[in-house]
């Protein structure tokens, strides 16, 4: 089963801006209990949308400048990335069936 790729402030660029697949950037934080509600959801989805979707999980406290230059003010942050821009956003602990639904918009077949 495929696991969410542990984004960082270094890996950002190669990961998400240049990836050949649209990418879900779940921008959290330890401390964060909505993040943590959220984040067995995240972990099914790279799986269910492994080779369509790649998933990622950036902590804010420890990649800071990634964080700062998409202006997440509020986390948890899911970030749609396609061709190196951002597509569409959810913010906030929301449903599986939402974040599904938003995947399925921009998933490569």
């Amino acid at each position: 089963m495929a696991h969410p790729l542990h984004l960082t402030d270094d890996n950002f660029s190669s990961e998400v801006l240049k990836s050949s697949h649209p990418v879900l950037v779940d921008f959290w934080a330890t401390w964060c209990g909505p993040c943590r509600m959220i984040a067995p959801i995240i972990e099914e989805l790279a799986g269910e949308f492994d080779g369509k979707v790649k998933i990622g999980k950036l902590d804010v406290d420890n990649n800071s400048r990634v964080a700062t230059e998409f202006g997440i003010r509020s986390i948890p942050a899911l970030l749609i990335f396609k061709d190196g821009k951002v597509v569409d956003q959810i913010i906030g602990a929301v449903p599986k069936a939402r974040i599904v639904e938003k995947l399925n918009a921009v998933a490569t077949n």
